[in-house]
C-alpha cells in the first residue's frame, strides 16, 4: 500500500485512472496517469500537457533528477496533478513542492518511519527557504 502526502498531511490515493509508462502513451489526450522514470530525457516531456496526472519516480532519496523534470513540466505549461513517487523523505517535501509537485506518494513503511508530523513540519514550504529568511 501507499500513502499520499499533501500540505494537509497523509491521505489515501484518490486517483483511480491508473498509470502507464511514458513509452505506452498513445496520445496527448488521455484519461490515465503517466509514469516517468527519473532518467527521462527532457525532450520526451514535450506534449505531455493534457495528462490528468504525471507521476515521477524517485528510485533513491539521493536522486534529484525528478525535481528537475517537475520544474521542466511546469515551465512547459503542465497544469495537471504532479506526483513524486518513491524514495522521497520528509526533509525533501518542501523542495518537492517548490519544484512543482502537488503531492508525494510514499510506502507505508516510510510513513511509519517518518510519521505525518514530520511531513507537516515542512508543509509551509512557501516561507521556509533561504530567500524568505534573507528577506525577513
Amino acid at each position: 500500500m501507499t500513502v499520499i502526502v499533501t500540505d494537509s498531511g497523509f491521505a489515501a490515493d484518490d486517483f483511480s485512472c491508473g498509470f502507464v509508462p511514458l513509452h505506452e502513451v498513445a496520445a496527448n489526450d488521455c484519461d490515465y496517469g503517466i509514469d516517468l522514470a527519473s532518467d527521462t530525457a527532457p525532450a520526451a516531456l514535450a506534449g505531455l500537457t493534457n495528462a490528468p496526472m504525471i507521476r515521477i519516480d524517485f528510485p533513491s532519496f539521493a536522486d534529484g533528477r525528478g525535481f528537475t523534470l517537475a520544474q521542466l513540466l511546469r515551465r512547459a505549461g503542465y497544469k495537471g496533478r504532479l506526483r513524486a513517487k518513491g524514495h522521497v523523505i520528509a526533509d525533501q517535501y518542501a523542495m518537492a513542492r517548490r519544484s512543482g509537485f502537488d503531492e508525494v506518494e510514499i510506502s507505508d513503511d516510510l510513513a511509519t518511519r517518518q510519521p505525518q508530523d514530520q511531513w507537516l513540519a515542512r508543509a509551509d514550504w512557501q516561507n521556509h527557504h533561504y530567500q524568505a529568511r534573507m528577506r525577513g
